[in-house]
């Protein structure tokens, strides 16, 4: 049996969003800009997938661009509006310390370029404080950005509440949805904000598309430059086949979102309970209530995710961890240790994310192999200690 608790770091294709898209590469080849019929029946097909994608997060069609994914959409909202502001003088950004890459690091290449930047931080619950917000968001302001779901730990940010601060001082606010859209209902206006970015894939769509809502009025200037292409704010000519497939997964998103957060909900709930009651050393990382129905993160004491999760992967069992393995060494993730964690579990976190199509058995098989597992890694990780200090290495 091969089990995918790995779900937050991209979805298995949904079989009517693969007929889909095999059916636009197959019939369906013209470019949607050109006049003839060809092109005109791929613009009809990109204007469905529009609706849809603006119907799953409460926007109209006309403010929905198609870019390549969450990663070109984030840079969409945070440069284009940047750049945007710059008659203004305005050049203040607000993020958080445990926002994705994509947005920290698409800060750090602004404040080399002179914008002026500041980190919020979060606590042990991993969730922003809007106070800290209303301390340090000033005049010049242009945008907040603050992601609705953590892509790690799953928790949820009051974005609604930090909206409303930032429209109070005339600032802009964007949030990246990519790891909640698709996965717990909203909309744009429930939210408040200004700008959202999705990426198909996390929610059983393709990869290589995704999308930026753009609220109308909402100034951003493209980033790209060239064709008229998504009304002058995306140039290139569109992934026709990617974006009918993210149309596709939206309305099956939308579909069932009601009947399988709750699903997930409780098979993430009873796989978390089952880890904490055989295994000991083990906490939760972040908030246990106010985060998607399908992620739990849990730190392993004496325990390194790396070895773990290849021990898993070994029984079948795939799940994943925030920290990054460069050159050999097991960086720690910078959302743990932006929430206060010691540097043992910053490196010691395993994060499962459930979806589409896990099942009862296997939780119950994960959490029959987990605790073998962790009993091994412990007792050899114990003997390599206890040698490396006999032989005098450790004092």
């Amino acid at each position: 049996m091969r089990i995918y608790f790995d779900h937050n770091a991209t979805t298995p294709v949904a079989p009517s969003v693969v007929e889909a898209v095999s059916r636009i590469m197959r019939d369906q080849f013209g470019n949607a800009s050109s006049i003839h019929s060809f092109g005109q029946t791929a613009k009809a097909a990109l204007d469905d997938a529009r609706a849809a994608v603006a119907e799953l997060v409460g926007g109209q069609p006309s403010e929905i661009v198609f870019t390549s994914g969450g990663t070109e959409s984030d840079n969409l909202a945070i440069r284009g509006v940047a750049e945007a502001s710059l008659p203004s003088r305005r050049k203040h950004l607000v993020t958080s310390s445990i926002e994705h890459e994509a947005v920290l690091n698409t800060f750090i290449a602004l404040t080399k370029r002179g914008w002026r930047t500041t980190l919020l931080s979060v606590d042990q619950s991993g969730i922003v404080d809007p106070e800290e917000l209303k301390n340090v968001i000033t005049s010049d302001t242009v945008l907040v950005s603050i992601m609705q779901a953590n892509n790690e730990i799953g928790t949820l940010q009051p974005v609604r509440e930090l909206a409303a601060i930032s429209h109070q001082h005339g600032a802009l606010f964007h949030t990246d949805a990519v790891q909640a859209a698709g996965k717990i209902a909203m909309t744009v206006h429930d939210l408040g904000v200004d700008l959202l970015s999705l990426s198909a894939h996390k929610f059983n769509g393709p990869k290589g598309v995704g999308a930026l809502w753009n609220r109308r009025g909402s100034r951003l200037i493209s980033t790209m430059t060239g064709g008229r292409q998504e009304r002058n704010r995306r140039a290139g000519t569109e992934n026709v086949a990617g974006i009918v497939g993210l149309g596709t997964a939206a309305r099956l998103a939308a579909a069932k979102i009601a009947t399988d957060a709750p699903r997930l909900a409780a098979l993430r709930d009873k796989l978390e309970r089952g880890i904490l009651a055989r295994v000991s050393g083990t906490l939760v990382n972040g908030d246990r209530t106010t985060r998607v129905p399908n992620t739990t993160n849990i730190s392993f004491d004496r325990v390194e995710a790396e070895s773990l999760l290849i021990a898993l992967d070994l029984e079948g069992v795939a799940v994943s961890t925030g920290s990054a393995c460069s050159s050999g060494a097991l960086e720690p993730s910078h959302v743990l240790r932006a929430m206060g964690f010691s540097s043992h579990r910053t490196q010691n976190s395993i994060r499962f994310s459930l979806g589409l199509g896990n099942t009862e058995t296997e939780v119950d098989r994960v959490l029959d192999v987990l605790p073998h597992v962790i009993e091994k890694l412990r007792r050899l990780s114990h003997v390599g200690t206890r040698a490396h200090t006999e032989s005098g290495t450790v004092t």
